[in-house]
This record gives structure tokens, C-alpha cells and sequence, in this order.
């Protein structure tokens, strides 16, 4: 088994007869399709279709759970007061602030499974308060390893359009759904297949630079570095040019150091091979 516990986490619960059908009217995720023990990923999104915050969000008697970064939790409970109007709901911050991690071992009691890595064939369960354990880094190689967006950690998700983190792949984002605040720009991304940054799994044979470091096909700016651990990461890249780069044998790059990238093999898409062509 292995445990560890993320700091400046921070939780708010939604709850009363309304919490579920007013949740499902402004976040990504499909709130009735949430089983219980289980957290998917969501976000708020900025009626341009950006993220404005990201969150975990699992069920709880009465309601609902949203985990998401301390730093922004203030924020998003007031964004979610706002949205409020008549809806016979209470929003509440909640005393943890932390999680606890755990994998490679049964569910721990109150612990709810994180669906984003269910959808890439591994169980890791989260639960409030913290319990030590390993270091955090253990949690980004793992992150890496299943190319798993850590939200905050990846940098500001302002500049993120939903699909960019893959959360039309991992759950996070419906289109079965209704209207919520962003749905009409998300909704025609998908249908016109017009996304094309995407998160993806960079590797190299030396130490990588640090988070934020331009990812380069030739002199070509094509993303960034978002989580780094050692000799692999995580970026945000344009696709479409990745894999025309990676065509033609154009060399890509972290800064100066050569690197491979690679899309999530749950994620069902591969790189295109011409700036024209749509990711499938």
C-alpha cells in the first residue's frame, strides 16, 4: 500500500434537494451520473468555455463533496453563492485541508475512488484529512506515468479550455447534459473536432527543465512544461503540430534537452500527422 497526503486541499459541501439538479446546471461534469464512493473530475467554466476553477466532486448524504485547491476555495464557493438564486441549497466550507491518497490496497473506509485514473485502468482513492505517508512527488510520477492533469499543479487553469487536460476523455466533461455556464464553446469544439492542444507525456534521457519551459518542435513554440518529475512530465502541446513535427523526423525539445511525447493510451487519440488533420 501505498499512502500520502496533498496539503492546501480544501472541501465544500453542496447540499439540499436542489444540490444536485442545481450543480448539474452550471459544471462540467454529469452530477446524477456521480455513484456513490466515487469522485470525478469537474470544473466551472467561464462563459467563453475556459476553466475558471477545477475540482474533484464526489456524493455525500444529502449532497455533494467538492474537493478542490485552497488557494482558489474561497473563490469558488463565492462563485457558487452567486449562482445560488432561489435553489434550496446550503454551500459550506468544510475543516480538512488536506487529502489522503492511497493505492495499491482495497479502499480505505470514507475514501471515494478518483474516476480520472479509473479511466486509465488504475484504482487510487482520496479521503479527506491527511494520514503521512510517502512524499508528494510519488504522486506526480504517478500522475505522469498516466498522463492524469493535477489540475493547479499544472499551472493556471485560466488558460485551459476543458479538452486541453483531457476531461472530454477522463469524465469530467458531458455532452449528453444540458445547458451550464461554457457548455455552447465546449460543445462545439467537440462536435467540429477543432481542440487540438492537448495534455501529453513527455520523456527524455536527462533531467527535464523545470515547469513552464517552452516545448519546441525545431523553433517552433508548440506548449509548455506543466508537472515535472526527474526525466519525465507533463505538457500541454499542440498536437497538431507534434505530430507533423514528429512526421517530417523534426526533433522536439524541453528547452534544449530532446524529448518524447505521448498521449495517454486511455485516452483513445493519437497524434495527427498534418496540421489539417483532426486528432482521433
Amino acid at each position: 500500500m501505498t499512502a500520502i497526503t496533498l496539503e492546501n486541499r480544501a472541501f465544500i459541501a453542496v447540499a439540499g434537494e436542489d444540490a444536485g439538479d442545481f450543480l448539474q446546471g452550471i459544471v462540467t461534469t454529469d452530477v446524477p451520473g456521480i455513484g456513490p464512493r466515487e469522485s470525478f473530475a469537474g470544473a466551472l467554466l467561464t462563459p467563453q468555455g475556459k476553466i475558471l476553477f477545477e475540482f474533484m466532486i464526489a456524493r455525500i448524504d444529502g449532497g455533494f463533496l467538492i474537493e478542490t485547491d485552497a488557494d482558489y476555495a474561497d473563490a469558488l464557493a463565492k462563485r457558487l453563492m452567486l449562482y445560488r438564486l432561489r435553489a434550496r441549497i446550503t454551500i459550506e466550507r468544510r475543516p480538512d485541508s488536506s487529502v489522503s491518497l492511497t493505492w495499491d490496497a482495497p479502499a480505505p473506509d470514507g475514501a471515494f475512488r478518483d474516476m480520472r485514473f479509473a479511466t486509465a485502468g488504475f484504482d487510487l482513492f482520496r479521503r479527506p484529512g491527511g494520514n503521512g505517508g510517502a512524499v508528494s512527488g510519488d504522486y506526480a510520477a504517478l500522475r505522469i506515468l498516466h498522463g492524469i492533469s493535477g489540475g493547479a499543479e499544472d499551472g493556471n487553469a485560466g488558460d485551459f479550455f476543458p479538452h486541453d487536460l483531457l476531461m472530454d476523455r477522463n469524465g469530467g466533461l458531458n455532452f449528453q447534459k444540458g445547458c451550464y455556464v461554457g457548455q455552447e464553446v465546449v460543445s462545439r469544439m467537440q462536435h467540429r473536432s477543432t481542440a487540438r492542444r492537448r495534455l501529453v507525456i513527455v520523456e527524455a534521457a536527462a533531467e527535464l527543465p523545470a515547469a513552464g519551459t517552452a516545448i519546441l518542435a525545431g523553433s517552433r513554440d508548440i506548449g509548455a512544461l506543466r508537472t515535472v518529475s526527474g526525466r519525465s512530465g507533463l505538457a500541454v502541446v499542440r498536437i497538431d503540430k507534434a505530430g507533423e513535427a514528429m512526421a517530417g523526423g523534426e526533433e522536439i525539445t524541453a528547452g534544449t534537452i530532446p524529448v518524447r511525447l505521448s498521449l495517454p493510451g486511455w485516452s483513445g487519440l493519437t497524434f495527427p500527422v498534418s496540421s489539417g488533420e483532426a486528432a482521433s
